[in-house]
């Protein structure tokens, strides 16, 4: 403020008048320069392989990490970002001295190259920070020389606003440790599949595998679903003129959603309702289908089952024709499906 530095402190001393000592965190300043001198290494390495459109438009820099805004009109592609990263660890390669101008004239810091923000309002004088071929008008702190930083790695690219991209990145020990993450991912993948050489296409052709084996059990499904479908309605009961098929036992979910198409095309002008009284893992299930005659009679498969669930201690809901429920009390389904039948019938 005014030229002067202002500390913001947590809590005021006892003594404001009195001798006050104000000591720099070695280690974690250091961490924050590294990623401030980064994002100056990243916007020239961003300019030198997408082009000179790209602008800065803002930053933010911690002792954990940096993200960096620019303007840029499409997503970066994974052999951009590529190119990007290793362009600024080479810069850090380099160990370039930091080069530092203070008081420059404006004018002057302009012929020198450097970058000032857009927008940004500067002052007669200058501050300007170089380091090799990346010059900017800055009044942060950097490291004394770009080796410091060690390594930077890239953790993500996205957009942020029509036409300005983010890059998130890490350096130093963070960027070890984001490796290390990495790595102790690749090694759990090597051992899950006993450390064959080739990872990518061994799990490529786990998924194909299991994608095969995936529309093997929906056509088993489908099948016996079918075939539980004709055995249910060879058993269905006819009550007050509502032909009533009953499901009930230790059936997988999946089936039931197999049964109730083949059954919505049989029933088109009969007054006709499917009841799963069910459970699976230990956890009781309803599912009730009206025919269309029923609905059209005032029945609401919604409002049936909803009121139903109370018995299992669930809840649930659905259309007119279709409607379901979950519970947590098995020993409530008899119940449960007996108010069906009597509301259905009634």
């Amino acid at each position: 403020e005014n030229n002067l530095p202002v500390h913001i402190v947590n809590t005021l001393p006892s003594d404001l008048e009195g001798t006050l000592l104000a000591k720099v965190d070695a280690q974690r300043r250091q961490a924050i320069a590294n990623n401030h001198t980064a994002t100056h290494l990243l916007h020239a390495a961003l300019r030198q392989v997408l082009g000179t459109h790209v602008e800065q438009k803002g930053s933010l820099v911690t002792e954990y990490g940096l993200r960096f805004d620019f303007s840029h009109f499409q997503k970066m592609t994974a052999e951009e970002l590529r190119a990007v990263e290793q362009n600024v660890n080479q810069r850090i390669r380099d160990n370039a001295i930091l080069q530092e101008s203070r008081h420059t004239p404006i004018a002057e810091a302009r012929k020198m190259g450097a970058m000032a923000l857009f927008g940004e309002k500067y002052g007669d004088d200058v501050r300007v920070i170089r380091f090799a071929d990346s010059v900017e008008l800055c009044g942060g702190c950097h490291t004394s020389s770009t080796g410091t930083i060690g390594h930077l790695r890239i953790t993500s690219e996205s957009s942020i606003a029509a036409g300005v991209r983010r890059i998130e990145a890490v350096t130093a020990q963070q960027a070890d440790e984001y490796g290390y993450r990495q790595q102790d991912v690749l090694n759990a993948l090597h051992q899950l599949f006993t450390n064959t050489p080739d990872i990518v296409s061994t799990i490529k052709k786990a998924i194909d595998d299991n994608a095969t084996l995936r529309k093997q059990l929906e056509n088993y499904v489908n099948e016996k679903a079918l075939q539980l479908s004709r055995d249910l309605l060879n058993n269905a009961k006819d009550i007050n003129g509502v032909k009533i098929v009953v499901h009930t036992g230790e059936v997988n979910p999946d089936i039931i959603k197999g049964i109730v198409p083949s059954m919505k095309g049989k029933f088109t002008d009969v007054k006709f309702a499917y009841i799963a009284a069910t459970i699976y893992d230990g956890k009781p299930s309803l599912t009730l289908f009206l025919s269309k005659p029923l609905a059209d009679a005032g029945m609401n498969a919604g409002n049936i089952v909803r009121n139903a669930a109370k018995h299992i201690q669930g809840g649930g809901g659905g259309q007119p024709q279709m409607a379901t429920a979950g519970g947590k009390n098995p020993q409530g389904l008899d119940a449960a499906m007996q108010e069906i039948i009597d509301t259905i019938t009634a």
